[in-house]
Formats: C-alpha cells, sequence, structure tokens
C-alpha cells in the first residue's frame, strides 16, 4: 500500500478517519504484516536507539580521521554558561545535532533518518522537545510515525541519497521529517504537516553533498545543526498558518529535477564545494599520506 505522495496519506486518514501518523502506521502494519504492537515495538526500539546515542556521546572521542570530536561538548559547555543568542531551547537542540553526527562519524551506534549523514536532525528536535515539555514516548513515537510518513514519500517521488540528489537529499529530507514530526506534537494538522515539510525541504534545495576528502564529518555534522533549526522555524510557520505556495508533493518533485540536474562533482564524490577548496584539498592530501 505503500504511499505515493503527502496527499495520498492525507486522503487516507480523512477517508479511515485516522490522523497523519496512524496512516503511516497502518501502511506499516499491511506492508510488514505484523500487528500494531509488532510496528510501535519496532519503533520504539529506533527511539531508544536515539536516546542511546544521545546518553552514550563520549566528548573526548575523535573520528578515525581527527577531524570530528568534542564540539557537541563544546556547544553544551557555551549554553550552560551563556544565555545562547538563540535561547536555551535552540541551544540544546543544536548541541543534540552536533553529539549525533559527531557520533556517527565516530562510528557509533546512531539511527539513520533518513541517511547516517543526516542522523542528528531527527534526534536534535525531539529528544529536547521530550525533555521541556514532557509529552511522553507515545506522543514521541507518534511524531516518528508522521516522519517516517513524509520519508517514504521522499524516498519514492526523488531521493534520499546523497550519491542521488546532493545534501538536500539528505539534511534536506531529514529536516523535512522533523519539521513535520514537530507540528504533530504541537497538535498540528495533517495539511500544516505537510506544509511544514514543504518549507523545510524549499528551504534547502539545491544543497550540494560535498564532503571534504569523500568523509561524512566536513561539512556534514554542522549541516545537521541547520537540518534541525530550519524544521523548527518551518513547523512554527506552519503552525501559524502559513502555508508553502507550492504544493508539498510538487516540493518533492522539484527536489528530485534539481538533484538530476546538479554536477556529479556535487554528489558525495568529494570533487566540487568545500571539499575542493584549498584546505579542502589540503585535508584530503594528508589523510592519503598518513593512510599510505
Amino acid at each position: 500500500m505503500a504511499f505515493s505522495s503527502l496527499k495520498e496519506i492525507m486522503e487516507y486518514g480523512k477517508e479511515n478517519g485516522v490522523h497523519f501518523w496512524e496512516a503511516v502506521l497502518l501502511d506499516d502494519m499491511e506492508e510488514r504484516n505484523v500487528s500494531r504492537e509488532a510496528s510501535f515495538q519496532q519503533m520504539r526500539y529506533t527511539w531508544n536507539a536515539m536516546l542511546e546515542a544521545s546518553s552514550s556521546y563520549e566528548p573526548s572521542r575523535k573520528s578515525a580521521s581527527a577531524l570530528t570530536g568534542g564540539q557537541g561538548k563544546q556547544m553544551e559547555a557555551y549554553c550552560e554558561a551563556h544565555m545562547p543568542i538563540c535561547g536555551p531551547f535552540m541551544g540544546r537542540v543544536i548541541t543534540e545535532a552536533l553529539k549525533t553526527a559527531e557520533s556517527n562519524a565516530c562510528m557509533k551506534r546512531i539511527v539513520a533518518a533518513p541517511t547516517a549523514g543526516a542522523s542528528g536532525v531527527l534526534p536534535a528536535v525531539l529528544i529536547p522537545y521530550d525533555e521541556t515539555y514532557n509529552v511522553g514516548e507515545g506522543s514521541v513515537l507518534e511524531a516518528m510515525y508522521t516522519a517516517a510518513g513524509i520519508g517514504q514519500v521522499i524516498a519514492l517521488r526523488a531521493s534520499i541519497s546523497g550519491a542521488a540528489g546532493g545534501c538536500q537529499a539528505e539534511i534536506g529530507s531529514a529536516s523535512a521529517m522533523a519539521a513535520g514530526a514537530l507540528v504533530h506534537l504541537r497538535g498540528g494538522s495533517g495539511e500544516q504537516i505537510t506544509h511544514a515539510a514543504a518549507m523545510a525541504l524549499k528551504n534547502l534545495l539545491g544543497l550540494v553533498c560535498d564532503p571534504v576528502a569523500g568523509l561524512v564529518e566536513i561539512p556534514c555534522v554542522k549541516r545537521n545543526v541547520i537540518g534541525a533549526v530550519n524544521a523548527i522555524s518551518s513547523a512554527d510557520m506552519a503552525l501559524a498558518g502559513i502555508e508553502s505556495r507550492i504544493p508539498p508533493d510538487q516540493v518533492i518533485d522539484a527536489m528530485r529535477a534539481v538533484g538530476d540536474k546538479m554536477d556529479s562533482s556535487l554528489k558525495e564524490t568529494g570533487m566540487g564545494g568545500l571539499a575542493a577548496t584549498p584546505v579542502g584539498m589540503e585535508i584530503m592530501k594528508k589523510l592519503r599520506q598518513i593512510q599510505d
């Protein structure tokens, strides 16, 4: 039954009297032929893995390249010592995004949501939100079903692969998923969920995938931060009643078209963008010398 559009999810919900998240749940039950509880158990397992990625963060641990590590702790210390310009909640979001993305670079256990390179976006908004508002596991799992539905449609209509569509397909998709999840947690409608996702994706349309030395570290870690922050602003706009002038499914289609036209040097090859700067090339050279 896999949904081919966000509009289809909403229409199914209206026809069957269920919320956006539950339409996705029912689809999972049918697709995998599992019970409601079995589906929830799998989603609970995923949520617990996100929590573990946060709680097991090691600030002293460096990636194999030594390019990544410790910045999550650095941001956390800053937030504890000062009032962040963006406020305490957003400070926590930035911290969580850095922690999870760094854990991925350090080969620790993370959740690909929808990819490993974008693993810090969804937990960066869900963990601080639950801590701040104490919504409980049930509501968080519903939000994750909402995010999963958005991600599934993007994967089907466009791509979640940096190699196929650039970073817009990874961070952009993750940001859209997180925006929709937040709207659900705030009691928004199905329409608001899809418009939040559309605005988040539009804001990152054209984002290239240019990993320095071909590693998912620079600029990937910090892009998880912008994906999370973008999700929050998009969710708030949607909750305020602001809509994407371009229909959500058409935004996804546009992302695919942009990705198809993107030069191969900007799609995970490590040959263009930041990877091709003098410092980026020097980093790659040094790492190759070490490997040799």
